[in-house]
């Protein structure tokens, strides 16, 4: 039987321009797996309420009343979906073939594994990384570049009961490290798959930002900080996040 895994992909469709961008990551999206083996169910949350009814192909669109913010349309994705397997992402993105066998792969040689990234050959990753094995687990070490980043999380979706949902006061920038430092309070494994491969268009999805562009973005640094203050690893996270 095939696996069904939830795609919550979050638009801001204010242009044609990022219209396009979320029409591709969909269409790579669903020619990515064969359907016997994978059924992607995929829940677009749409910012541009003018576009309301439209739907994106192959996919149920919401157009929200809440306010924007990251992880809160995130979770209203999470609890309109159900399925075991469940994947946050950017609009601005380009499937691979198998990249979601490859992740469900991983997390069947590792069961301690219950949260993921695919690969994305753009970015200049860390050298441990680019030397090391298929499946990088992460450890400690804060300064490895790429193990765990914001624009496509793979999750099983029993993580939610033990972290809860998205915290949020995050609206967009430190929403990814509010979720690693979670998953460390927790002693959740995650790992960077690199056999799982998703493009990731660089900062296509700041476009969603407009005027709150500072709110959002260095802006979302204080929160962060007193959330953390008391765990002495902020100490060298803070080294490494502070808004320059």
């Amino acid at each position: 039987m095939p696996i069904n895994i939830d795609i919550i992909i979050l638009s801001y469709a204010k242009t044609d321009e990022l219209k396009q961008t979320t029409l591709n990551c969909i269409e790579s999206l669903l020619i990515s797996e064969p359907t016997e083996k994978i059924i992607f169910e995929t829940l677009v949350i749409e910012s541009n309420k003018d576009l309301q009814p439209y739907q994106y192909p192959g996919t149920k669109t919401i157009y929200p009343d809440a306010p924007f913010g990251y992880n809160r349309y995130m979770n209203i994705g999470i609890n309109a979906t159900n399925n075991p397997y469940v994947c946050l992402c950017n609009n601005d993105l380009i499937f691979h073939f198998n990249w979601a066998s490859e992740l469900i792969a991983a997390f069947n040689k590792y069961p301690v594994l219950e949260s993921a990234n695919p690969y994305c050959a753009t970015i200049d990753y860390d050298e441990k990384i680019k030397k090391g094995g298929n499946v990088i687990r992460r450890d400690k070490n804060l300064k490895v570049n790429g193990i765990l980043m914001g624009w496509c999380i793979f999750v099983k979706r029993s993580i939610f009961n033990k972290i809860g949902l998205l915290d949020e006061q995050f609206t967009f920038w430190y929403a990814d490290n509010d979720y690693d430092m979670t998953l460390r309070k927790h002693g959740i494994k995650h790992a960077l798959v690199k056999s799982s491969l998703v493009s990731h268009l660089s900062c296509q999805s700041h476009d969603m930002l407009l005027d709150k562009k500072e709110e959002l973005t260095v802006g979302q640094w204080p929160i962060f900080q007193k959330k953390w203050q008391k765990k002495s690893i902020l100490k060298k996270m803070a080294k490494l996040l502070r808004p320059r």
